[in-house]
C-alpha cells in the first residue's frame, strides 16, 4: 500500500517561498486554499522568524512580513503567537512522529526498529535546525501551554519501547529524557547540524537498560545505515503575487 504524502515540516521553506505565491484576478484560489496556503508560509515564517529572534522577541508583524501575509490574515487564523507557536509546533511534531513511526514499522525486530525511529529524529532535525531551534529550545519560552504539549509529545516516544523488554516502571521515561536532553544541549550549542553522529552513543544508551551493557556496546560500532533523511518540503503549483 502506498504510503500518504506528508505535509512539509515548518520551517524547511522560506515563508516567502515564490512557489506558494497566491494569484490575483478572476482565477484566484479558492478561499480555503488561499487560507491552507497562508497557514503553510506562516508556520515557515514562524519557525524562522522565532529561530532568529528568540519566541520572546519575535512579533507578529514580524511573523507576517516573513510570510508575506497580512496581520488581519494572520488573525483570521490564530488567536495570537502563542496560539500560532502551538499550532506550528503540534503540526511539524506531527510531521516528524510520522516519520519516526514509518522507520519503526519498516524494521524486522524492536531494537532495529528502535535505532531506525531514532536516526530519523536526528536526521530530520540536523536538516531543519531552525525548526529544531523552535520545537527543542524555545518552547521553553512559549509558556505553560507549550511546556504541557513537549510534556505531551514526549510521553508519546513510549510507542518505540512497547515491544522492548521489560523494565521497571518509569524507566522507559527516564531514557526518553536523557535523549531529548542531549538533543536540547546540541540545538542551543547551535551544533543541531551534528546530530545525526550522536546515533551511535544515543542508541548505545537507550539500548542498555534493556539488553544489558554488553549487548548494547554493539550499537557504538554501528555507523548510520543509508543515506540522511530530510524534512519533508512539497512546493505548491500556484504563482503570482503575495497576498
Amino acid at each position: 500500500m502506498t504510503k500518504p504524502v506528508l505535509s512539509p515540516l515548518p520551517g524547511a521553506r522560506a515563508g516567502r517561498d515564490p512557489a506558494r505565491a497566491i494569484k490575483r484576478g478572476p482565477r484566484s484560489l479558492p478561499p480555503e486554499v488561499i487560507a491552507a496556503t497562508q497557514r503553510e508560509r506562516l508556520f515557515d515564517a514562524l519557525v524562522h522568524t522565532v529561530a532568529e529572534k528568540g519566541y520572546v522577541n519575535a512579533r507578529v508583524s514580524d511573523i507576517c512580513t516573513a510570510a508575506g501575509v497580512t496581520r488581519p490574515a494572520f488573525y483570521a487564523l490564530f488567536a495570537g503567537k502563542e496560539d500560532a507557536f502551538l499550532d506550528t509546533y503540534r503540526h511539524g511534531t506531527g510531521v516528524v512522529l510520522r516519520l519516526m513511526d514509518d522507520a519503526y514499522a519498516d524494521a524486522g525486530d524492536w531494537r532495529t526498529g528502535a535505532r531506525a525511529a531514532l536516526k530519523v529524529l536526528l536526521d530530520v532535525l540536523a536538516s531543519v535546525p531552525a525548526f529544531a531551534a523552535m520545537a527543542i529550545v524555545e518552547i521553553d519560552a512559549a509558556g505553560p501551554l507549550a511546556r504541557r504539549e513537549r510534556t505531551e509529545l514526549l510521553g508519546r516516544f513510549s510507542r518505540f519501547f512497547a515491544e522492548a523488554p521489560d523494565v521497571p516502571d518509569g524507566l522507559v521515561d527516564t531514557v526518553v529524557g536523557g535523549v531529548y536532553s542531549t538533543i536540547y544541549g546540541h540545538v542551543s550549542a547551535g551544533r543541531a547540524a551534528a546530530l545525526p553522529d550522536l546515533l551511535p552513543m544515543l542508541s548505545y544508551f537507550m539500548m542498555a537498560p534493556f539488553v544489558g551493557r554488553e549487548a548494547a556496546a554493539a550499537e557504538l560500532a554501528v555507523r548510520p545505515a543509508g543515506e540522511r533523511v530530510v524534512a519533508p518540503c512539497a512546493t505548491s503549483d500556484t504563482d503570482g503575487v503575495f497576498h
